[in-house]
């Protein structure tokens, strides 16, 4: 699993270098300390959300809720703070959110484990079912008047300088946070048993039951975990955006899984790493980046999101299939 990942992540590490190149010998504004922090800032709120989805197909399924666990998390959030003044505070408004969308994650890993459900069916339908609870019991009304201290948090930076044009930029909080929030995922898989329970799950399922992994205990964390971090992105995505739309994430579930599997993460379970998903993400979002310097619509941002998932998964089953081959299996 190491060289696999170590192999996967060279290449795409070199991918992403050739096309920074290439993009920049074109445009050498793509290099600018402006634009590469708008990149980075670019790839905290589907970095977050490509950490979650990590873990479900490290554990071989698939969770294509989390959008709308991130679309209510911040909305309900955003809500709350504006009846509740005392609530005002950027930290309790991420830790609500965040509690929120575990406890929406919960609901999915109680309904795959104890109803022994397909999880693409039940976050299927845990998606559309937040998303149409949302819209008829909460509002549909975009919430323009965030609470202040989101403001402060969308204006903050981290280093700042002055771009070419005279303005102030600088390194986002939020990018701050996917760091530190993908440092967490790597040392629970790496360093952890509940993290190799993960890898054990999801490359044999039945030798780690009975090699005694608490399986009932790893699938809730699992979609709990993705649930908190879901939450954490959405009030994240909201104050980046300066509102609180129910329709935001909507589609993104794509593009974040084709992240995950370009990062090397195999759609059967059991092989991935955080590198290699942080990776794929910031391959996507340059892409997109160079999309937009060279003025295609914004529909081709999908298809460039397709074929990478289509590569992804064609370069994950190839190499599986030559380390086989090259043990005479």
């Amino acid at each position: 699993m190491a060289k696999f990942s170590y192999q996967h992540e060279s290449i795409l590490l070199l991918l992403l270098l050739i096309l920074s190149a290439t993009i920049g010998w074109f445009n050498p504004a793509f290099f600018g300390p402006g634009n590469l922090l708008s990149i980075l800032k670019s790839c905290a709120i589907p970095g977050i959300l490509a950490l979650g989805t990590l873990l479900v197909l490290l554990s071989g399924n698939i969770d294509i809720s989390f959008p709308a666990i991130a679309a209510a998390s911040m909305y309900v959030t955003c809500k709350l703070a504006l009846s509740a003044p005392w609530l005002d505070q950027m930290t309790l408004l991420v830790l609500l959110s965040a509690t929120i969308g575990c406890l929406l994650g919960l609901a999915n890993g109680v309904l795959v484990h104890c109803f022994n459900l397909p999880a693409l069916i039940v976050t299927l339908g845990t998606g559309s079912l937040i998303r149409g609870g949302l819209l008829a019991f909460v509002g549909t009304r975009i919430v323009a008047n965030l609470p202040s201290s989101m403001i402060a948090f969308s204006k903050a930076t981290l280093f700042p300088i002055q771009d070419a044009g005279g303005q102030s930029t600088g390194l986002a909080i939020s990018v701050v946070i996917y760091f530190v929030l993908a440092l967490v995922t790597h040392l629970l898989l790496m360093r952890t048993m509940l993290g190799r329970g993960i890898y054990a799950l999801g490359g044999a399922p039945e030798s780690a039951r009975r090699i005694g992994f608490p399986i009932l205990g790893i699938q809730f964390f699992i979609y709990s975990f993705v649930g908190l971090l879901a939450g954490i992105a959405g009030i994240l995505h909201a104050s980046t955006v300066r509102n609180a739309n129910p329709f935001d994430l909507a589609g993104l579930e794509l593009t974040v899984i084709a992240a995950v599997v370009l990062g090397g993460t195999s759609i059967t379970g059991g092989r991935g790493s955080v590198l290699g998903v942080m990776l794929g993400v910031a391959l996507l979002v340059v892409l997109g980046n160079s999309l937009i310097l060279l003025g295609l619509p914004s529909h081709w941002h999908q298809v460039a999101s397709g074929l990478a998932l289509i590569l992804g998964t064609g370069l994950t089953a190839w190499r599986s299939r030559k380390g086989q081959s090259e043990r005479g299996v």
